[in-house]
């Protein structure tokens, strides 16, 4: 295990000043794990007002946004280093916030973490000698194990901090580790504790556990729970029943394998939006399923319906638009290719999948070819091979006319000059009626295009006004 030279020296300060400091939680395991990166977490008998004086004139920066919960954040050298006072912290039986409270003791300290294997520490800045590793939770066994335990009774440890059971699927999502009996059956039990967790830090733990490596890992936790019930009740709503009647494709379990098929198709790192969509894509199925005469079953429309589902539970969890926008934009899109091999796209067609996909195409192109997890090979490979197609066409237009960038091919400024009229709905309806030409007829010479305004402002009884007379020759 290695620790930062920037830690040892922070340790010698706070030895100087009478006080102990130790890298803890995380910091800790992710060391023995060989993944430690440049956020560090400390642990300290100092209160916040002494730790501030130790970092006076040593620390590059410092932040003080959390210490009303004892943390005092500090910068130096690129590094990240969040420093706790000794604490207990629980939740009052309706609260949404913890009381915190400060300790005296590192072992107090360490058995109020959430699992053992963030409840060892390692003393600053003799971090090398003998007695400097603290395991008094059996820690390092359970990470050997790829196991998570808590340090005291999973029941204790949800009480006091219900976010812990998201924590939990969130670490089977990122680490890969299996959850122990116990903590299961508690967070099966404790499931409705979350409601008094703010949703904001509800939001962050999902989003942490979707960007792990196996996101799969922790929803299924969370559905198997019933916590998903809290969080994101759409996803145990996929899990519809089917009967011998009116058979259908298991929504839930093609959901998760739609998730995982976009992991794999993820080129620069885990991409939050894409894998959002492709958890939220067939939401809408429940709500719009109907028995057909006969046998089987129609989802008509899911994909409107649950665009619209997608933006109500994002804005609840406090996503932004930056999250919202792009994944409600891919839910509605992702079965606009399905028409494309049976109904012979034109190249306006085409264009059109483009535009209406705008900035979000290539996300597109991944979520649609996720969404293909037919058994039947013959029809899977006939897919792949109608979207290939789709993307050769797609590449093709593009190299043409800039097909990203397409606009009509007149600007404002000469619909106005063109028809004497000032800028107004007007201008922006001859913009849109030219925008479509440009669709449907690929780029159109300028003498051309001007005579198209003229035919349409002809056909919208708008009569171009004449230039103003020269008095020189009036």
């Amino acid at each position: 295990m290695r620790v930062s030279p920037v830690a040892v020296e922070l340790g010698e300060r706070f030895r100087a000043a009478g006080h102990a400091l130790h890298l803890v939680g995380g910091s800790v395991r992710d060391a023995l794990l060989g993944r430690l990166g440049d956020d560090l977490d400390l642990t300290t008998d100092a209160r916040p007002e002494q730790v501030l004086a130790v970092v006076a004139g040593w620390a590059e920066q410092t932040w003080e946004t959390g210490i009303a919960f004892g943390t005092v954040g500090v910068g130096k050298r690129g590094f990240k280093l969040e420093i706790t006072t000794y604490r207990s912290e629980e939740y009052a039986p309706a609260s949404r916030n913890p009381v915190v409270e400060y300790g005296d003791s590192l072992a107090a300290d360490l058995s109020r973490r959430d699992f053992t294997v963030n409840a060892m520490a390692v003393a600053l800045p003799d971090w090398k000698a003998a007695d400097a590793f603290v395991d008094l939770h059996g820690g390092l066994d359970d990470l050997a194990a790829g196991v998570l335990r808590t340090p005291v009774t999973p029941e204790q440890s949800f009480d006091d901090d219900p976010l812990r059971m998201l924590r939990a699927a969130r670490f089977a999502s990122q680490l890969g580790f299996r959850v122990d009996p116990g903590v299961v059956t508690a967070m099966t039990a404790m499931a409705g504790r979350l409601e008094i967790v703010s949703v904001e830090r509800v939001r962050e733990e999902l989003t942490r556990l979707l960007l792990g490596r196996d996101p799969r890992a922790g929803l299924e936790l969370l559905v198997d729970t019933g916590l998903a019930a809290q969080v994101l009740p759409e996803l145990p709503a996929l899990q519809l029943e089917i009967d011998e009647h009116h058979q259908h494709k298991d929504v839930y379990e093609h959901t998760l394998q739609v998730l995982e098929r976009a992991v794999r198709l993820e080129q620069d790192g885990p991409d939050l939006v894409l894998r959002m969509a492709a958890l939220l894509h067939d939401i809408g199925k429940p709500p719009t399923r109907r028995h057909q005469p006969g046998g089987g079953v129609s989802f008509h429309h899911h994909e409107v319906v649950g665009a619209k589902m997608a933006r109500k539970r994002l804005r609840a969890l406090t996503y932004g638009k930056d999250v919202i926008e792009p994944v409600c934009r891919l839910i509605d899109l992702h079965l606009r290719f399905h028409g494309y091999g049976s109904a012979g796209w034109t190249d306006s067609a085409v264009r059109r999948y483009v535009t209406d996909a705008g900035d979000q195409l290539e996300r597109l192109h991944k979520l649609v070819r996720s969404d293909c997890t037919t058994r039947n090979r013959r029809r899977a490979a006939a897919l792949a091979a109608s979207y290939d197609d789709l993307e050769e066409r797609i590449a093709r237009l593009a190299e043409q006319e800039e097909l990203a960038r397409i606009r009509p091919d007149l600007d404002g400024h000469a619909v106005m000059q063109l028809l004497g009229i000032p800028g107004g709905p007007l201008v922006k309806q001859a913009l849109a009626h030219l925008l479509a030409l440009r669709m449907e007829l690929g780029p159109l010479p300028r003498d051309q295009a001007e005579a198209a305004l003229l035919a349409w402002a002809d056909a919208h009884g708008v009569k171009p006004e004449p230039p103003d007379a020269d008095p020189d020759h009036g």
